[in-house]
């Protein structure tokens, strides 16, 4: 790493742990709408669980 929080991408070149960071966030943000596409399926086989998952109803 060069400078402070800094270091080289071989294609982007000087990258930022706060570009980092924001891309983490964006990747957290694919996985939770993959999860609630998959969640979907199992709406009525959870039966009465369903009151406490939130995420079959989203």
């Amino acid at each position: 790493m060069s400078r402070g929080w800094e270091g080289e991408h071989p294609a982007f070149g000087a990258v930022t742990l706060r570009q980092l960071l924001a891309w983490v966030a964006h990747d957290l943000g694919n996985i939770a709408q993959t999860a609630r596409v998959m969640a979907r399926q199992y709406r009525e086989a959870v039966g009465p669980w369903r009151a406490y998952l939130p995420i079959m109803d989203r």
